[in-house]
């Protein structure tokens, strides 16, 4: 290919790439690991597809706008570590992740009392929690185990938890259950709005 060809579709293929509109949300440049839906300000994707959107799809999701984060964009956000006893091996281990609501703020939602959280897992598990639970409970979304990222498989690649061992109403019951309100392979939340 002569170099003025190569330069001349080089510059038609720059000018073909979409553009963000100043002030707008970035999109994800890696897959989008964790969808917030529901009562949200910002928007960084479209509206449910129900041909591409399938997981969500078959567990029912459906949404207007929607704000994506991929690894990536969760990194960015202040983390936090704790270190629950887990259920499947009764070992201590470190999980590092942002916070729950740190991750809700970013997508602009509204946490209003009397509002719910809906957890869903990729297995479409799903818990609902307020707020005021999250909060409470030191909620995060876990991408870290033991310093090392989390597969899909396995815990991860994505886990909304809190330390068990340090909320004495969940400490006090029987290691198997603590974790019933923390989905692992944690994929979307909707933010249901409560009273304003």
């Amino acid at each position: 290919m002569k170099k003025r060809q190569f330069l001349g579709a080089a510059a038609l293929a720059g000018a073909a790439l979409p553009t963000v509109t100043q002030g707008a949300p970035a999109r994800t440049r890696g897959p989008a690991l964790l969808t917030v839906t529901g009562a949200i300000a910002k928007a960084n994707r479209g509206p449910f597809d129900a041909a591409l959107d399938q997981m969500m799809h078959k567990q029912k999701i459906s949404f207007e706008k929607a704000y994506a984060f991929d690894f990536d964009a969760l990194l960015k956000l202040p983390a936090r570590s704790i270190k629950p006893t887990l259920e499947y091996d009764g070992k201590a281990h470190v999980l590092r992740g942002p916070s729950l609501l740190d991750v809700l703020a970013a997508a602009g939602a509204s946490l209003n009392e009397g509002g719910l959280l809906v957890l869903r897992a990729v297995d479409g598990f799903a818990v609902s929690l307020s707020p005021a639970q999250a909060r409470a409970q030191g909620f995060i979304v876990a991408t870290h185990l033991d310093g090392a990222t989390m597969a899909l498989g396995g815990l991860g690649p994505l886990w909304a938890v809190y330390d068990a061992d340090r909320v004495p109403a969940m400490a006090a019951r029987p290691l198997a259950e603590r974790f019933g309100s923390c989905p692992w392979a944690l994929y979307h939340v909707d933010v249901v709005a409560g009273k304003n």
